[in-house]
């Protein structure tokens, strides 16, 4: 294998040449600068450096691979450029940012002061590198959806049934024919290893240990393989959540793969085709650039670009080479065509499209707004969801529907349960318990979910999901009740 030094590969450093480091293997990415999802420039900022920290935590180990040719996997760092990167990492000054992350780990509480899921939330958000903070937290412009979807769930009252048998509650379901101890799945969310080393592998084991689905995101931090192989068991039912890719080969591929490796399901998620306006996301290099004063390289720029904000962030390097013209006629065969597994649309945000999807043949819905972190006023998924019961009942019967977005308590998987909904999703949750906690915290966060939906189910009347009628929930037209802390 070929090797070099810092000093040549600190030569490649524009459009015309590029190379970076990458666990001190030297790469030549300049042919795939204008094809990066993040644009050229999040790439030169790395040119002729050592890209190792920036890259690991939000690649899957098989990236390189896919996505340079053989040849631009150029040969390695020499032993005396290793020996003084090493010295150069012994010797780096804590930024502001690791120091106050640092501080927080040492003041983190136990897991079992954990009771809520909103615990769970505060404590990520203080142990939590601002980069990831802003990635996980950022919302669509003003956050208003972020909001009301939460606050959505406060505008439905129960009608519980006294005086029935519940001693025997039983709170499990099934998800796509795929038994689960509870009525929650882990829905697709990215870049895992931003909060956590292991990564999506806390999500796959915490939910082998609870019994409940993951569902994986395209964008990923663990490869598809990784992750499949982070599973106890072979017969853990894994999901995918698919944004499909502009180029039909390459969505292809990337079906085929997840098929082969024995996912059982794909999520194609249709409301985010193009980046959403996160702004803590796209402000959060700027942050960090004021608040150290130090330690990013300069943000170099392309000829033209002068005075121009990045306006991807990290999320929206993410989806730029979504596929922006799918369409009902066109997609959904397309699917069919190359693979056998159950498709899912996850998106939906009008009753018109819940329909359509059922016409399409689809398995399932997954009404949800992206978890506000799109198109601002976007309507809550529980408001749809009970739209789509009083116009629609009958899409019930066709496929079944999940909602994500919003959801605290079991009170409101509860809810949505009644109004027709298989099952929920939550993302940020579980990235925030396997951020703070690892997979203990993952466990946690399903007990705590556990808990309190049986506790609704009896409170009701009930003792099994299937007695969860529309009849036991009312809208009311008065403002929400904030959700008290005490």
């Amino acid at each position: 294998m070929q090797t070099f030094t810092l000093e040549q590969v600190a030569q490649h450093i524009t459009t015309s040449s590029c190379w970076v480091i990458i666990q001190n293997k030297v790469y030549d990415v300049t042919d795939f600068l204008f094809d990066h999802p993040g644009g050229a420039n999040v790439i030169l900022r790395y040119g002729g450096k050592d890209a190792t920290a920036a890259y690991v935590p939000i690649h899957p180990s098989d990236a390189l691979d896919k996505n340079l040719a053989p040849e631009k996997h150029l040969g390695a760092l020499d032993s005396e450029s290793i020996k003084r990167l090493k010295e150069l990492g012994k010797n780096k000054v804590q930024t502001k940012d690791e120091l106050r992350v640092e501080e927080a780990l040492k003041n983190k509480p136990p897991l079992q002061r954990i009771v809520n899921v909103e615990d769970m939330e505060e404590v990520a958000k203080k142990i939590l590198p601002y980069k990831a903070l802003a990635y996980y937290s950022s919302g669509g412009d003003d956050c208003i959806t972020h909001v009301e979807n939460g606050r959505a769930f406060g505008r439905f009252f129960f009608h519980p049934r006294v005086m029935k048998p519940v001693s025997q509650c039983n709170t499990s379901t099934t998800i796509l024919g795929y038994k689960s101890t509870i009525p929650v799945y882990i829905s697709g969310a990215a870049l895992a290893r931003l909060g956590h080393p292991l990564g999506e592998a806390n999500l796959t084991r915490g939910a082998y240990k609870t019994g409940i689905i993951q569902m994986v995101s395209s964008n990923s931090s663990l490869s598809y393989a990784e992750i499949s192989a982070a599973r106890v068991s072979l017969d853990q039912p894994l999901f995918f959540q698919i944004y499909k890719h502009v180029d039909d080969a390459t969505a292809e591929r990337r079906i085929r793969e997840i098929e082969g490796l024995g996912y059982k399901a794909v999520f194609l998620t249709v409301d985010a085709l193009v980046p959403g306006n996160r702004e803590l996301d796209i402000r959060a290099p700027h942050y960090l650039e004021d608040f150290e004063n130090q330690g990013l390289p300069t943000q170099k720029k392309l000829d033209g670009d002068e005075g121009e904000i990045d306006r991807l962030g990290t999320a929206g390097g993410l989806v730029i080479k979504n596929d922006a013209d799918m369409t009902w006629e066109k997609t959904i065969p397309w699917i069919r065509s190359i693979t056998k597994l159950p498709i899912v649309i996850k998106g939906i945000q009008c009753v018109q499209d819940a329909v359509l999807a059922c016409e399409a043949g689809c398995e399932g819905i997954v009404l949800s707004n992206h978890g506000g972190r799109q198109l601002e006023y976007s309507l809550p998924p529980i408001e749809l969801l009970y739209r789509i019961r009083q116009q629609r009942p009958d899409v019930f019967e066709k496929t079944e529907v999940y909602i994500d977005g919003g959801i605290r308590r079991g009170t409101d998987v509860v809810k949505a349960l009644c109004l027709g909904a298989r099952a929920v999703g939550l993302g940020r949750v579980f990235l925030y318990a396997q951020s703070a906690y690892g997979e203990a915290g993952v466990v946690h966060v399903v007990r705590i979910l556990e808990r309190e939906i049986r506790f609704g189910m009896q409170s009701l009347g009930v003792r099994s999901i299937s007695e969860l009628v529309p009849q036991m929930v009312e809208r009311v037209d008065w403002e929400p009740v904030t959700r008290a802390k005490l």
